[in-house]
């Protein structure tokens, strides 16, 4: 049987194709309010306190307090010891995160733990450890006393306290980083004769850069707010070593309002650093 021009073009015609096609494309996205529902209680509980906060404080006692001593020695000396925490935790933590990042070798996972352990770690258990070690009657503390050097209750201590507990923060930051590095540009750059150090200050540092940084800025702000290993091993006197976290635990028995206006500065620079963390460094929020 023959067909003709018409009867073929009727015959592969895609109209009955089209509609099965389109239906079958068609996105079928449903805006369910279900799982936002399911959200607002943890988002309730994350929000309300803060907002607590912010209704609280009153402007013109938020100038005072700024301006009274309490208030600045602590902003004065949280400042100083959590930025020296940063610098030490970059030139001690870094050679260890590249270890981490590009070595395998036996015992990995007990430095891997042992890392991790002291953000997990109860900061009362962190200062007693510290007193063990450099309290006057400490593994270190003893030779360093008999020598005439003291750290417990001075602002070294506060150092090294904010140290051991925000320097894991830099570590896993730096280590993902130079994980991300391809190791043949390394190989590139000696092979056109840099050095080791060169390799790694124009290459592997450079790559790696945002998050050497972005770990720096959580190493920071997580020893501007560290308590627990301070008060134990450094104590907490005003102009020594009552940083803001202590000023805000002392100001709470005596005065609210100076209490308040300290969790202010503290929220406010947490704020800052998540800011800097999420959009200056290019992360998702």
């Amino acid at each position: 049987m023959a067909f003709s021009v018409s009867d073929r073009s009727a015959v592969f015609a895609p109209t009955d194709v089209l509609p099965v096609a389109a239906t079958t494309l068609r996105p079928t996205r449903r805006k369910g309010v279900l799982l936002p529902i399911l959200s607002m209680p943890m988002l309730v509980l994350l929000g309300l306190p803060l907002l607590a906060l912010l209704l609280r404080l009153d402007v013109v006692d938020l100038q005072q307090n700024l301006a009274s001593p309490t208030v600045v020695r602590a902003l004065s000396l949280s400042l100083l010891t959590a930025t020296a925490t940063t610098v030490c935790a970059l030139f001690l933590g870094t050679p260890l995160a590249y270890l981490l990042a590009r070595r395998s070798f036996r015992g990995r996972r007990i430095i891997d733990t042992l890392v991790d352990l002291p953000m997990v770690l109860p900061p009362a258990v962190a200062g007693i450890a510290l007193l063990l070690v450099f309290g006057r009657r400490g593994w270190l503390g003893t030779p360093l006393e008999a020598a005439g050097i003291s750290i417990v209750f001075t602002p070294v201590a506060v150092v090294l306290a904010q140290l051991f507990v925000a320097a894991p923060f830099y570590i896993r930051s730096a280590a993902a980083g130079f994980a991300e590095i391809d190791s043949e540009l390394e190989q590139a750059a000696a092979l056109d004769g840099a050095g080791d150090f060169d390799v790694f200050r124009h290459v592997t540092a450079a790559l790696a850069w945002p998050a050497i940084l972005g770990g720096m800025v959580m190493t920071w702000a997580r020893a501007l707010g560290e308590f627990g290993a301070t008060i134990i091993f450094a104590g907490n006197f005003p102009g020594r070593t009552q940083t803001m976290p202590l000023a805000i635990y002392l100001g709470f028995e005596r005065d609210l309002d100076l209490a308040v206006t300290l969790a202010f500065v503290l929220l406010a620079a947490s704020f800052a650093v998540l800011w800097v963390v999420h959009w200056g460094l290019g992360r998702r929020p």
